[in-house]
């Protein structure tokens, strides 16, 4: 049985028309309203107004504040302000008798309660904890440290954290805030910003469908990689052997030509044929593994964010716990210091080449997982009146911290693989010149060495497996490793899919459908696709999907996220919304860059990214056998209108929803706003209106009547305070 106050604001939806409902509605609000503002009763003020301060956590959220009668000394507590304590008194017992007397009435209301209310964290660390594990992911390990040594070594943190001040906490502050405002997930957000903007959180939905589609194959290479690392030795460790018909054995030639953790990762783990066009055959193993990832990620999903934020204890800690041992270990080998020293030796002059910018501030976007909706849905889950500000700073911050020092772990480790193959090239060319041989001697170069890691898969399957295999206890290593990518994989795969479920939830397109059928009914969807990487070309169709899908399309989502928010909800709006929830009001630096700078930003990469791709076109390294090596070659034309498929089947929602509704066809129904304790909040934070500065005026347009130039028509739902609605 519900209790009192869960009853109640089940009521307040604008469907419910029932009088009797209502006025226990008003009642509640009323009598919520009186302890809060609180402010000539000592004590009783002093224990109201700071628990409304805190943000508070449980099962359920109804948006502000546990049950205001969950226990049932509430009502023998401090009487409100409003009123003499006779009437206040008689309220109370008018509420709690009309709500215990109405028995179908609670009835009725409990089967709604079912649709409408809303999950919630069950701590703060919680949701910090599982944002953190959403942002940092497999490319803050296997991509950044590739990036900053690729452009610049240390020069390379200036226009990184250039595009973290202007596109990447402006955009992630945005997204908190706007989820915890209006308390939905995209779909939802973007449908009561504007009817018109309904796209917007389809394209989220469907760009995190597809993310998530393959990112799970990396997941499961993970999980293979992980089950083989207890083997010993490693099976990456050597080359293997081939029986020829003659009786003899000897290793394999694709082997030989290239080395162990090569032969294995391409030959072995996805048998890969020699270019997209040729699938060839299936890949069973990987087929398993795919199966067994999606359970997985199906099993920790299917109970909903609350236990999902429980097992992101294990999964946010447990990386930087093995970060942690690897850098003490690495730091400790031969040649990590020259590792390192490569990594943030800064050259300047990388600086003028615009490259160096367009991959800082793409790295920058894709390392904090803005645009897939999964931000917006986790922050609507958190109490009204939490610091969506400070979690912006925190784990934008975090995240970027852990780039860096994933960074010095990974060329620690990767000093001391060069440092052993410089030191076996030395070896053989004095061997050689003590036999005065003097032609073909190898040419030895530390930097060079250095210089030839590699990013994504190959510097985590190839570069660093070889490195580990030279450790004492080669297979304790492995297992911390591959442990390590499959906690950061999947934690920020719960992020992703968790802004298809909420959007779907949001939406009621299956209002009777428990929201475990949904999950259960996404994996499998999702694993039965995903059977298209169990084979010789699906790594050719990861790169492709991985090039495409998750590109242009976010980009271009989260420009419209700051062009809503910016022209058509109205920036001046939004600071009020925030001042209201955290009681500061954010400052101007935060408005120009949603307003001008962020936009800007987003707009200068997308052309960039265009012109690039348009020409220097775009390929992937096939592997060929015979050669021992991999290949660049051109996608193939089907390959390019896949490509042009995945963009487009994501972006076209923004115009196609706002074109049908303006022919007056509604793709998303419109839906009432979540309850939101405004006026309560306002009082809490003791919130005047905003009087605009002489700067915020000519820069922002803001008008002294409240208005906003440059802004279209607000479609939110009008304000109304309680005294109105009676």
């Amino acid at each position: 049985m519900a209790n009192t106050a869960q009853l109640l604001r089940r009521q307040s939806s604008r469907d419910i028309i029932l009088k009797s409902q209502k006025s226990i509605d008003q009642l509640e609000l009323r009598e919520l309203r009186g302890r809060l503002v609180s402010k000539e009763h000592g004590v009783s003020h002093h224990h109201h107004t700071s628990l409304h301060h805190q943000p508070l956590y449980g099962a359920t959220n109804q948006g502000f504040m546990s049950d205001a009668f969950d226990e049932s000394s509430e009502l023998e507590q401090d009487p409100p302000p409003f009123g003499s304590e006779a009437s206040t008194s008689k309220a109370k017992a008018e509420l709690v008798a009309i709500a215990t007397a109405s028995a179908d009435q609670q009835d009725i209301v409990e089967g709604e309660k079912e649709g409408e209310e809303r999950e919630s964290w069950d701590s703060k660390i919680m949701f910090v904890l599982a944002t953190i594990g959403y942002a940092v992911g497999l490319g803050n390990v296997w991509r950044f440290p590739y990036l900053a040594q690729k452009n610049g070594g240390g020069a390379f943190l200036v226009p990184y954290f250039i595009m973290l001040c202007i596109q990447g906490i402006p955009i992630f502050y945005l997204e908190l805030a706007i989820g915890q405002r209006l308390r939905k997930g995209a779909i939802g957000v973007w449908s009561q910003v504007s009817p018109y903007l309904g796209g917007i959180g389809i394209s989220s939905a469907v760009v995190s469908y597809i993310v998530a589609l393959y990112y799970n194959t990396i997941i499961a290479w993970c999980l293979i990689y992980l089950l083989h690392s207890f083997e010993s030795p490693l099976p990456w460790a050597d080359c293997p052997t081939r029986l020829y018909k003659n009786f003899t054995y000897d290793h394999e030639p694709e082997c030989v030509a290239s080395s162990p953790t090569q032969f294995y990762w391409y030959r072995t783990t996805l048998q890969c044929s020699e270019s997209v066009d040729m699938p060839e055959n299936f890949n069973y193993h990987m087929a398993i593994a795919l199966i067994v990832s999606w359970f997985l990620v199906y099993i920790c999903m299917v109970q909903g964010i609350t236990s999902s934020g429980k097992i992101v204890y294990m999964t946010a800690i447990f990386p930087y716990v093995v970060l942690i041992i690897f850098f003490f270990r690495g730091i400790t080998l031969k040649g990590a210091a020259d590792g390192v020293a490569h990594l943030f030796t800064p050259r300047w002059e990388t600086l003028l080449d615009p490259v160096v910018w367009l991959e800082a501030g793409t790295q920058i976007f894709f390392s904090l997982g803005l645009a897939f909706g999964g931000l917006i849905a986790f922050s609507s889950y958190n109490p009204a009146n939490n610091n969506c500000y400070r979690d912006a700073i925190l784990v934008s911050l975090t995240n970027c911290g852990t780039s860096m020092f994933a960074g010095v772990v990974v060329f620690s480790v990767i000093g001391f693989k060069a440092t052993a193959t410089f030191d076996r090239c030395t070896e053989e060319r004095n061997g050689l010149l003590a036999q005065n041989k003097t032609h073909n001697l190898p040419v030895c170069d530390l930097q060079t060495e250095l210089a030839n890691s590699a990013s994504g898969t190959g510097l985590a399957f190839i570069i660093f497996t070889e490195a580990i295999n030279q450790f004492p206890g080669a297979q304790l290593w492995a297992v911390l490793f591959f442990l390590m990518l499959f906690t950061l994989g999947i934690d920020s795969q719960f992020g992703t899919l968790e802004g298809v479920v909420t959007s779907l939830v949001d939406m009621k397109l299956f209002p009777n459908l428990p929201k475990e059928y949904i999950v259960g009914a996404l994996c499998f969807s999702c694993c039965t696709i995903s059977m298209c990487f169990a084979n010789g070309a699906g790594s050719y169709i990861f790169q492709l999907m991985d090039s495409f899908a998750g590109n242009f399309p976010l980009l271009i989502i989260a420009l419209f996220e700051c062009l809503s928010i910016s022209y058509i909800y109205g920036v001046r709006r939004f600071s009020d919304d925030i001042e209201m929830m955290t009681g500061s009001r954010p400052n101007f630096y935060w408005m120009f860059c949603w307003k001008y700078l962020s936009p800007c930003a987003m707009v200068t990469i997308l052309l960039a990214s265009f012109y690039q791709l348009l020409t220097e076109g775009s390929s992937y390294p096939a592997w060929i056998g015979a050669k021992g090596a991999t290949e660049g070659m051109e996608w193939p034309h089907w390959c390019i209108v896949v490509a042009f498929f995945l963009i487009l089947s994501s972006i076209l929602w923004i115009p196609i929803v706002a074109v049908l509704r303006l022919c007056g066809i509604k793709v998303v129904e419109d839906s009432d706003p979540a309850w939101f304790p405004e006026a309560e909040l306002r009082e809490v934070h003791g919130i005047v209106p905003h009087e605009p500065t002489e700067l915020e005026r000519s820069i922002f347009c803001f008008n002294m009547d409240g208005t906003e130039g440059m802004c279209c028509p607000k479609y939110g739902l009008p304000e109304k305070s309680l005294e109105e609605e009676e």
